[in-house]
């Protein structure tokens, strides 16, 4: 069977045990202290302590990912994300997403599992909203449309802040990573450049994308570097961190980098600045 077919009639099941794991996994990320930032000794690597199956969080995707009750909502999707909203909902954004409907047993492969019809809708980047460990809605998809013809947008780290410094206004901010079609080894697309989509509060509408970081000007696609891995916020700042794509391309290992802006100008080009390993620029 085709592995296109095989994964298309998987129901959300499969993917809430895979998002339990990734969730359940206790992932230890610090900044270097300030003798380390201004050039000190280098911050030591950062290992998985432990993990474990959030067996709540799992039957829950699950519950909700194979209700055939609509056929407009999330089924199933990767790249997961999540941030938490003011008002105590957890907003959760995906890359590939499959909408429709999930059909019950049996499926019409012989097997006795749930099963999504090989013409699904699949979008590039979705959101769900949960709210007291309960999934309500999924927002319309694709959140995030594709920018150009062969290129699409995937969400990545989200943060809630001021809409401009010191403003009593809050925000949702998601970075985006655009890719673009390639040959091959790019099966997940050619790093094009990170975005900034800023989102209202609390009804989650996006109000503007910006682009933050274009690497279309660098020749070697294995050394463009997409931010937005994960970030955290510290002293009036926050941090982004990103990387490059060298291990696509067959190199020994991909590096990381860093950039900061200060706290409520995520959505400013101009107010990022980058660290180079003695300086930020």
């Amino acid at each position: 069977m085709p592995d296109d077919i095989r994964a298309r009639r998987r129901a959300g099941t499969g993917l809430g045990v895979l998002l339990a794991l990734a969730l359940g996994a206790v992932l230890l990320t610090a900044l270097p202290d300030d003798g380390e930032r201004e050039g000190g000794a280098a911050c030591g690597p950062r290992t998985v302590g432990s993990w474990s199956a959030e067996r709540a969080l799992t039957d829950e995707f699950a519950r909700y990912g194979d209700d055939p009750s609509r056929a407009d909502d999330w089924t199933g999707g990767d790249g997961t994300h999540s941030v938490r909203l003011p008002d105590g909902r957890l907003l959760w954004l995906f890359s590939d997403t499959y909408l429709g409907q999930v059909h019950p047993p049996p499926n019409p492969f012989g097997e006795s599992s749930t099963w999504r019809e090989g013409a699904a809708p699949l979008v590039r980047n979705s959101a769900v909203v949960m709210r007291d460990g309960r999934l309500e809605s999924t927002l319309p998809a694709p959140l995030f449309p594709d920018p150009a013809p062969g290129q699409w947008r995937w969400p990545v780290a989200a943060h809630v802040e001021p809409r401009s410094p010191g403003a009593p206004e809050r925000v949702l901010r998601v970075l985006l990573w655009v890719r673009a079609a390639g040959p091959s080894p790019w099966i997940y697309g050619v790093p094009v450049a990170t975005e900034v989509a800023t989102l209202s509060l609390p009804d989650l509408r996006v109000e503007s994308v910006v682009r933050v970081a274009d690497q279309q000007g660098v020749p070697d696609p294995s050394r463009r570097v997409l931010y937005g891995t994960t970030l955290v916020e510290e002293d009036g700042w926050t941090y982004v961190f990103g990387g490059d794509d060298r291990r696509a391309a067959s190199r020994p290992v991909s590096r990381a980098y860093l950039a900061r802006v200060p706290r409520g100008r995520l959505g400013e080009p101009d107010a990022w600045r980058y660290w180079d390993g003695s300086g930020w620029g």
